[in-house]
């Protein structure tokens, strides 16, 4: 067996915590898949540069309300798609040869745990004094009947297709059924949107997840409070059984993209073969540090944490970094703040309590809502349906959450961030900051004087 003083198991965020503070240990990275993780390769970033063009061939039609009469005449889907993997793909050749040339091993087997601190990689084994586990993530498969008679897509695949198809079912109404519906639909593809819940985006503040729910529905065909309960081959394409709520119907698409949810890796690793401790769901469980039940293993990003979230798992993996390089000051997270966008249209952008969360547990809240259109950039986008909520603490004056529905929500909502990790008033935050007339933060600006 080789042995080592680390170990790094993923090459997304995990990858990141190496730096010349390490240089002189003996490291290993285990990354069966390709450097960069969920985010790079199949997550946030080409995600988000598919939507930087559904946004502009969505901008183009409704620039009509302007006075703008544009169209589009045609989505040239293999350039946009080659446009974002052509600049995304050679990076994890370049990454494994950095790290290479470092003197860091790199395995590309999958790997799995034996015993505790004993990894098996491909026929190989190895040890190390310490092991910093980033699996990742990967979508979650239903069992729904049929499924595996019919080719279907996930998040993982839906992006490098070869062709647009006409009609796409999604079956899911999360943040990932939110994205991939407004790029598509955006691209000419007729949407039919299958969830379980009475509304989309439930993770969200009621009052957002309504508000979308609307607007997608006049886009979309949404059926809500709904389940495929078989799935079988129509031609080229499938065709779904759906019960609904007002009986069962079939719905047909050239395309199905399954969305609904993401699970950690852990179990691929045999986590519980190293000894590490999950709960229900399959995360490790890890202290505040990120120390996992097993001395000198650590843990972070979507193998840990909930979010899902690649800020989240950097900001872990910097914490990470100082604990193994200074054990006798460890440290946690600066704050519990963890910020989040669904970029999809309109955007939407949340942090800190919602008020379904706070009513829940009982805390007391302050609330204000402020619509774009009561500013003077909202008249110029002749916005009707976006607005800013906060909710403050009336004992204390800060802020215990945020949500944004509208264009820019996730730039907008970035001062309301830093005011609940740095701790400022919303009275502060109202009257001893200038915001720029007349420009969208004046909506964050008028909630707060209303707070």
């Amino acid at each position: 067996m080789r042995h080592y003083d680390l170990v790094l198991l993923g090459a997304g965020s995990g990858n990141m915590l190496l730096s010349e503070e390490f240089d002189g240990l003996r490291i290993a990275i285990v990354e069966p898949g390709r450097f960069g993780g969920t985010c790079l390769n199949r997550g946030c970033i080409p995600s988000k540069m598919f939507v930087v063009a559904a946004d502009a061939a969505e901008g183009a039609r409704e620039a009509r309300r302007l006075g703008v009469h544009a169209s589009v005449s045609h989505v040239d889907w293999k350039s946009v798609r080659d446009r974002v993997f052509d600049r995304i793909d050679p990076l994890h050749e370049s990454a494994m040869e950095y790290r290479r040339s470092q003197g860091v091993d790199v395995f590309t087997e999958a790997a799995r745990f034996v015993a505790p601190k004993v990894l098996k990689v491909g026929a190989e084994r190895i040890t190390a004094e310490t092991f910093v586990v980033a699996v990742g993530a990967r979508p979650v498969v239903p069992d729904v009947p049929g499924l595996d008679t019919v080719p279907f897509h996930t998040s993982d695949t839906i992006m490098r297709i070869d062709d647009l198809p006409a009609s796409m079912l999604v079956l899911g109404g999360g943040f990932i059924a939110a994205e991939f519906g407004h790029v598509f639909a955006s691209f000419g593809v007729d949407i039919t949107i299958v969830q379980r819940g009475p509304r989309l985006l439930m993770a969200e503040d009621e009052q957002v997840s309504r508000r979308f729910t609307e607007l997608a529905a006049q886009r979309h065909r949404v059926l809500l409070g709904s389940e495929i309960t078989s799935v079988g081959p129509k031609g080229d394409g499938v065709a779904a059984r759906v019960a609904c709520p007002d009986g069962e119907q079939t719905v047909e698409a050239d395309m199905l993209l399954v969305a609904v949810g993401r699970r950690p890796n852990t179990d691929r690793l045999r986590a519980v073969d190293g000894g590490l401790e999950l709960d229900e769901h399959g995360h490790i469980v890890t202290d505040d540090a990120y120390r996992t039940s097993v001395p000198g293993v650590w843990a972070l990003g979507d193998a840990v944490n909930h979010f899902q979230l690649k800020h989240v798992a950097n900001a872990e993996s910097r914490v990470v970094r100082h604990n193994i390089l200074h054990p006798q000051d460890v440290r946690t997270l600066p704050n519990t703040v963890a910020p989040h966008a669904v970029f999809t249209h309109p955007q939407i952008a949340g942090v800190g309590l919602t008020e379904q969360e706070a009513r829940r547990r009982g805390i007391d809240f302050l609330v204000s809502v402020r619509d774009y259109a009561q500013t003077a950039y909202g008249w110029a986008l002749e916005d009707t349906t976006s607005f800013v909520k906060l909710l403050a603490n009336p004992a204390d004056r800060m802020l215990l959450g945020s949500d944004i529905i509208g264009p820019q929500a996730a730039t907008l909502i970035q001062p309301l961030i830093q005011a609940m990790s740095l701790g400022l008033t919303v009275d502060r935050l109202a009257h001893d900051v200038m915001y720029i007339h007349p420009a969208l933060t004046e909506a964050v600006e008028q909630a707060l004087l209303e707070l």
